[in-house]
């Protein structure tokens, strides 16, 4: 749950003329979604449901970049986007697998990433843009919701341990990318789980980042560092599971200087 310096300030930070001029809700039978109509005409509970899409396949990709099997590509012939049900992790997850407490429509989980996506898409930072967002909610657990998400599928990009089982990127490769990740902190993005999966980057090595749950704008402060901490941790962590993946201190310590140059030149 979003806290302090949380989504809602976010909308005070950004001109509402740089926001979605179409973003619609529509209510449900058991909840509402909302949608941008310059990406999706209509809209009902079946656009989350991969089964009544043209086209669908689940994510995959090495090691746990797949997530956990919650992620599936839907198309209908013209447009691809990427539908993800949100699920709990660790141990909560292992006693209630996907439902959240309800504490009103916008702080769902589902409607605040919508929204984060838009104002960071504004700013014209990589990320995901969103078609859509859903949340149910059933009379027996009114206190509690479920929701999904749609974005639009970015071609080509694969997740940077997908990437790191390829070859070994040199020094360019590993400054770019943290010149992209200071990007996002200049512009005071904190992602709640900077990893080896959400980091992504495309047939050019641009990088780009998915999975804004539970992400906040911020001012400058110790949470930079322990978002790339937690991205070091998930980077040895992937060598050690898999020995394929070319990482090594080195290349850490060439990604902290594309961040430290990147400061420099701003």
């Amino acid at each position: 749950m979003l806290s302090g310096g949380d989504f809602w300030s976010i909308m005070d930070q950004v001109n509402e003329d740089s926001l979605p001029p179409d973003e619609t809700v529509e209510n449900t039978e058991t909840g509402a979604i909302l949608y941008d109509r310059a990406l999706v005409n209509q809209i009902s509970d079946a656009h989350f449901r991969a089964d009544t899409w043209l086209r669908s396949k689940p994510v995959t990709g090495a090691l746990r970049a797949a997530g956990r099997g919650h992620t599936m590509y839907v198309g209908d012939g013209q447009s691809e986007f990427v539908l993800r049900h949100y699920r709990r992790g660790g141990l909560p997850g292992r006693i209630n697998s996907d439902r959240y407490l309800w504490l009103g429509e916008r702080r769902t989980r589902s409607f605040a990433e919508w929204r984060l996506l838009a104002v960071l898409g504004a700013m014209g930072l990589p990320v995901p843009r969103p078609a859509a967002a859903r949340y149910c909610r059933v009379a027996a657990f009114s206190y509690t919701y479920t929701a999904d998400l749609l974005t639009v599928r970015v071609p080509g990009i694969r997740p940077l341990s997908d990437r790191l089982m390829q070859d070994a990127p040199g020094d360019e490769f590993w400054q770019g990318i943290g010149e992209g990740l200071r990007r996002f902190h200049d512009a005071g993005v904190c992602h709640a789980d900077l990893n080896a999966y959400n980091v992504q980057v495309d047939p050019d090595d641009a990088l780009f980042l998915l999975d804004f749950d539970r992400g906040r704008l911020l001012p400058a402060g110790a949470w930079r560092e322990r978002t790339l901490a937690r991205l070091y941790r998930s980077l040895r962590k992937i060598r050690q599971l898999e020995p394929r993946v070319a990482f090594s201190e080195a290349n850490w310590q060439q990604l902290m200087l594309g961040y430290s140059r990147a400061s420099r030149s701003a």
